[in-house]
């Protein structure tokens, strides 16, 4: 069931949250894949805010219709009394001693922390290939990787050991483990939910979201996080809607599973209604050559000494990446971003008269974990394709939605511009009706 479901039953009275708790613990405590998806469960924290959304909804006193839903978190939001450790050693036995502000939000609102899950390394990396930890399995073939750097939290609810899971996202670390495992996953506008108390990569681009199985399940949960009201999705159609298939950077090196799901989604939100139109931004190209300073420097710049420290608990890779941060200068990472600035501008303009901006969510299918670690070749690849596509997104300051498509592991994006999420929602919500 969803997580509207299963709210909705607990409203009626036929489902006990405490009840629904138990059978979810249950579910991870015997599942021969949880100590790869779940770093930690928490039942003790789990069962007495079940307890609690119990008595709320005998009384009639329910916060929400999420409220006594169990989720689970990203291994790096702050959880008070326990560890969380962003998927690194270098954080082994770091204890916060208060929730993050998104958690602390959502509990508010009566929703059930299940527990904590993994990810990748300081979660920067899009593959969730982590090592040092645990790799979580995907969905559609357990020998590959599950999409990073929300790895786990795809995991978790993908196999079916949580209803809905929160995530970041700073390049794709929502989006790409969503579409990798055959779920709904938003990046959030910049600053529209609460990063304190959320381990940072990249604090300029860092963003939360949920994964899911449905886009009523995101419009529930970002309310949540937020504490506001959700989207009204009623009556959403796709009649009329003008959207833009980007040919600029997003749709090269294509592998055929995607192009096979983007091209069939194109026509199935075409028979609904929608107009699809092609073109380019060539701004865009320029924008995407910024990344490696305006990423890597910020994300060496916050964890440089840390891992400076202790260099050998990182995996090599995900140790270079940061690293190669170091080397541009305070002035170059301000013209970078001054120029990204204008860049946004003209994007803004130009995809202005769009309800929505398509790709694929990813050029790739998920990569064979086992080769990832012994073809190094393979994994430079397969890691600089993974994240191409988000990060378009991110770099250009949206919202984005992530859907799946009628191939297994290939989503499609619809992305709009800062503080749509409302109206990306509605548009995703008729969308999905279509691509089933």
């Amino acid at each position: 069931m969803t997580a509207a479901e299963l709210g909705a039953e607990i409203g009626r009275g036929r489902i006990n949250p405490v009840e629904l708790c138990e059978m979810q613990l249950e579910a991870i405590a015997r599942h021969p894949l949880r100590e790869r998806i779940y770093a930690r469960v928490m039942p003790n924290r789990s069962r007495a805010e079940a307890m609690a959304a119990a008595t709320r909804a005998k009384a009639g006193l329910r916060r929400g219709l999420l409220d006594g839903v169990p989720i689970s978190w990203k291994d790096l939001f702050d959880t008070a009394g326990r560890e969380t450790e962003a998927g690194s050693r270098l954080l082994a036995g770091r204890v916060p001693g208060a929730d993050a502000e998104a958690l602390r939000a959502a509990t508010l609102q009566g929703l059930v922390c299940l527990g904590k899950t993994h990810m990748s390394e300081l979660a920067f990396s899009g593959l969730g290939l982590n090592p040092m930890t645990a790799t979580p399995p995907c969905i559609n073939d357990e020998a590959a990787v599950a999409g990073g750097s929300s790895s786990g939290a795809a995991a978790s609810v993908a196999f079916g050991l949580a209803p809905a899971a929160i995530g970041s996202d700073t390049g794709g670390s929502v989006r790409i483990p969503a579409a990798w495992n055959d779920l709904v996953g938003l990046k959030t506008t910049h600053g529209r939910i609460s990063t304190q108390g959320v381990v940072p990569l990249c604090a300029r681009f860092d963003t939360v979201g949920p994964l899911a199985q449905t886009v009523e399940d995101c419009a529930l949960l970002l309310a949540a996080l937020e504490g506001g009201q959700a989207a009204d999705l009623d009556g959403a159609s796709l009649g009329g809607a003008r959207l833009l298939v980007l040919e600029t950077v997003a749709l090269e090196d294509l592998r055929a599973a995607p192009a096979r799901g983007f091209d069939d989604a194109l026509a199935r939100l075409a028979r609904a209604g929608a107009r699809i139109e092609r073109g380019v931004v060539p701004e865009l190209r320029e924008a995407m050559g910024l990344s490696p300073i305006l990423f890597t420097a910020e994300a060496y710049g916050i964890w440089g000494k840390t891992l400076e420290a202790a260099p050998d608990k990182m995996f090599a890779p995900i140790l270079e990446r940061f690293r190669s941060g170091a080397g541009y200068a305070a002035a170059d990472y301000v013209a970078a971003w001054r120029r990204l600035e204008v860049l946004r501008a003209i994007w803004a303009e130009a995809v202005a008269g769009y309800d929505a901006v398509l790709v694929p969510t990813a050029p790739i299918l998920p990569p064979d974990a086992a080769r990832l670690l012994s073809d190094p070749d393979y994994y430079a690849r397969e890691n600089l394709l993974a994240l191409r596509n988000t990060r378009i997104g991110n770099l250009m300051g949206g919202c984005a939605l992530t859907l799946p498509t009628s191939e297994p592991s290939c989503g499609i994006s619809l992305m709009a511009g800062p503080g749509q999420e409302e109206r990306l929602l509605r548009l995703g919500a008729a969308a999905a009706r279509a691509l089933r």
